[in-house]
Formats: structure tokens, sequence, C-alpha cells
């Protein structure tokens, strides 16, 4: 099988995201998270291009939130480009973070907290109910404190 080439790969996933994003399927949409902060940093002019053309935003992240959606190794550490077409959404999603470090500081952040902080990051990333909740229950891999 022939390599792929890792830039033209990001590239295509940004355009497939900026599509899914202006045709109303979600709302929230991330890039691949990357080890390599040079990389993702390369991609971001083809980001703001797509997003000229689709008439969508993105917001540069590099301290993802980290909860039980996803394998934290999947996030930790990495840098990320996040994508929407409305203010409100990227302020939620700022707002999930906030509320997700304050959990920690109180030492709250188990239990019904801690699930229900996934359950609303998977409705921004416009995840049905059931696969979110799937999601959680088969993350072996979360964020230990």
């Amino acid at each position: 099988m022939q390599e792929i080439e890792l830039y033209s790969y990001h590239c295509g996933i940004i355009d497939f995201l900026n599509e899914m994003l202006r045709a109303g399927v979600k709302r929230l949409a991330l890039s691949r998270p990357l080890e390599d902060k040079a990389l993702r940093d390369a991609l971001v002019p083809f980001a703001q291009d797509a997003c000229r053309r689709y008439g969508t935003k993105h917001y540069i992240e590099d301290e993802p939130l980290l909860c039980d959606l996803f394998p934290v190794s999947m996030n930790q550490g990495r840098y990320n480009i996040l994508f929407y077409m409305e203010d409100h959404i990227l302020n939620q999603y700022l707002r999930l973070k906030e509320r997700k470090a304050a959990l920690v500081a109180e030492r709250a952040y188990f239990g019904g907290n801690r699930n229900q902080l996934a359950v609303e990051f998977g409705r921004l990333l416009s995840y049905p109910p059931e696969v979110v909740k799937r999601m959680v229950a088969e993350n072996t891999d979360k964020e230990q404190f």
C-alpha cells in the first residue's frame, strides 16, 4: 500500500469537517489531534482558507478538553483546530473547559458531574445521545485524579 502524505491527509479532513458544518450536520468539529505542533501550525493557512470557502470559523487549541468521551491518550498533550459556524458554539466549548477546571479544583469532578461534562461535549459535537453513552462506557483510557 502507498504511504499517505500527512499534510494532504489532514487537509482532506479539514475540508470534510467544514463541509459538514456548512451542511448543518455538526455544530462543532475537531481536527485530528496532532502530536506535532509544527504540523498543526502548518495546517492553519489551509484551515483559514477552508473557513473562508465554507463560511465557518476556526479556533487554535493547544490544551484540548479532556473528558471521558475520548481516550485521554488521544488528546492529552496534543494540538488541534476546532471548527464551528456560530460564536456561541465556541463559547459553549470554552465554558465546558472552565467548568471542568472548576469541578477539578473543587474535587467534584466525578460521578454525575464527570459524566454530564462528557455528555455535553458529545452534544456540542452533534453526536447522538446513544453514541455518547456508548463511547463513555467503552472508554477504558480515562484521566486519573
